[in-house]
């Protein structure tokens, strides 16, 4: 990660309260200026690269909130990487962020020639299966190029021809003049939809596009540890680019389908165990589910509710890490709702026959009872 010890609400200039769209703004204003396209400062690539991961973070709501409570570290631990970013220019990256270009228009010559946009898949996981790690056949629609007109977009024999009102440039300028000086606006040609060429006898088969659409289905492996919403970036498996381009990336988001068993905070899985008032007061010897299999459990007599169990190392597997979480098992104690006459007239003895120590709390209790809470 480029930006260890930099605060990105630093770098991109604003609080941390900012909103999307200041956030979207300051980044706009900050790319400008430090692309290596247009900066002739020594360290602006380094600086730009910094400034596209910080607004990577900040404009995402789940990575922000991740960075906002646990920083970088945290960041890292829930698998967040900073994208390498492969643009030709300012209009090819503001393209892949916000779907337009420097030049005000939608898709401009450069990045019509160049890479093939991305395109998201899901993927849905048992948390047993998340915490395991599994291989799964994503299926999605994918552009590809035609094989017809093998991309071009002509009727096969044809080639298309230079678009003859930008002369092949693919974008015109307007040139206006004020009293500060001149000024020049450059947008997309609009006959050849700023590819600087004409097809003029379209393939059947695309209709000119150069591209057609098939269904794709993509083994991907999904890591043990893995959080619900994060995403698995497959580079090159997207939509196909216009002209000979490189392709783009597949994003697959993996959706961990809650368990009724457990609950999840972090790496660290935490269930119940019911207990019947007996079975707490004399002890007894419980099965429990674990994310692997059955666990047996001895409870000593006595056992109070809030009670907590941990079997270390027995949560979820730490993402692209070392170690487990741990499992917390939380006790709780069934007390009855109906009762027979002869169930009373017991409970009734018992209670007339309880001494002073008979119910005396664990110094320990409450700060269990504390750490369940927490």
């Amino acid at each position: 990660m480029a930006t260890t010890e930099r605060d990105y609400y630093e770098l991109l200039g604003v609080s941390r309260t900012a909103g999307e769209t200041e956030i979207k703004k300051a980044f706009r204003q900050l790319a400008r200026t430090l692309h290596p396209d247009v900066s002739d400062q020594p360290d602006a690539e380094t600086r730009f690269r910094e400034v596209v991961e910080a607004y990577e973070v900040l404009s995402k709501p789940e990575t922000r909130q991740l960075y906002d409570r646990f920083g970088h570290a945290g960041l890292r631990s829930g698998g967040f990487r900073p994208t390498q970013f492969d643009f030709g220019g300012l209009s090819d990256l503001f393209s892949a962020f916000f779907g337009d270009d420097v030049f005000g228009v939608g898709g401009g010559a450069r990045s019509r020639r160049g890479r093939g946009a991305d395109l998201a898949a899901d993927v849905e996981l048992e948390l047993v299966e998340a915490a395991l790690g599994v291989k799964r056949d994503v299926p999605f629609p994918v552009s590809v190029p035609c094989s017809t007109c093998a991309g071009g977009g002509a009727e096969p024999g044809t080639q298309p021809v230079p678009c003859k009102r930008c002369n092949g440039e693919g974008r015109l300028q307007q040139v206006s003049r004020s009293a500060v000086g001149q000024f020049i606006r450059t947008h997309a040609c609009p006959d050849c939809g700023g590819s600087g060429r004409v097809v003029e006898r379209p393939c059947p088969d695309c209709k000119g596009a150069g591209q057609v659409i098939e269904e794709r289905k993509l083994e991907v492996e999904i890591p043990a540890g893995i959080h619900d919403g994060q995403q698995i970036r497959i580079t090159g498996e997207g939509h196909s680019g216009a002209l000979g381009g490189r392709a783009g990336d597949v994003y697959v988001r993996v959706r961990v389908k809650p368990d009724e068993r457990f609950v999840r905070e972090g790496n660290d899985i935490f269930s119940t165990v019911n207990l019947t008032m007996t079975q707490a007061a004399l002890g007894a010897s419980v099965t429990i589910p674990t994310l692997e299999s059955e666990e047996k459990l001895e409870f000593e007599p006595g056992t109070q509710p809030g009670e907590i169990r941990v079997l270390r190392g027995r949560g979820m597997p730490v993402l692209q890490g070392f170690g487990r979480g741990d499992h917390r098992v939380l006790v709780n104690v069934a007390v009855p709702r109906r009762l027979t006459d002869e169930q009373r007239r017991l409970l009734e003895d018992f209670e007339s026959s309880a001494r002073d120590d008979t119910y005396h709390a664990d110094e320990g209790f409450f700060e269990k009872l504390k750490s369940a809470f927490r």
